[in-house]
């Protein structure tokens, strides 16, 4: 064989393998996004007329944070349905919830307090609620992209409960 021929053989190859081992058929590809760390809290619909206000304080791992949390309405996703080409869309709709997180510095697995105080509409004082409960840690993406851990709890006229994903 000659050089130029070699030389375009080993090129060949050598792209191949390159092609092939980083960016190959079996590889996939895991979502640029980041993971907030914070503790989301939902007021159920039938609660939430009574919440004008709230403010939470999450301890783990002998570290504490504590804020106001500022509230926003909440919403549910709604099929549009798909079309003929197979793409698929939802729409948002209000459905009577607030919503907000509590911004952490981490978050693991680990045991963490949850107490959340706040006022009514008016500036009446709401009862104080805590619980202690297990974030959940889930591989949404897959095991290849990483573990994602959650904390989220839901206030209602009860108290406090965790929410738990699917």
């Amino acid at each position: 064989m000659h050089k130029p021929g070699l030389l375009l053989a080993l090129t060949t190859t050598a792209l191949t393998s390159a092609v092939i081992s980083g960016c190959g058929f079996a590889a996939s590809a895991c979502p640029a996004i980041a993971q907030a760390t914070a503790v989301s809290v939902t007021v159920t619909a039938a609660y939430s007329p009574e919440v004008g206000a709230l403010h939470a304080r999450a301890c783990q791992d002998g570290t504490c944070k504590e804020a106001d949390v500022e509230l926003r309405p909440g919403s549910t996703s709604v099929d549009s349905g798909c079309n003929p080409e197979g793409s698929c869309s939802a729409t948002a709709s209000p459905d009577g919830t607030k919503v907000g997180a509590l911004m952490l510095e981490a978050l693991t697995e680990s045991p963490m307090t949850v107490t959340v105080s706040g006022t009514g509409p008016e500036g009446t004082a709401l009862p104080v609620r805590s619980m202690e409960f297990q974030p959940q840690a889930a591989y949404p993406f897959g095991e290849q992209c990483g573990k994602v851990v959650s904390a989220s709890v839901t206030l209602d006229d009860a108290g406090l409960h965790q929410q738990v994903r699917p």
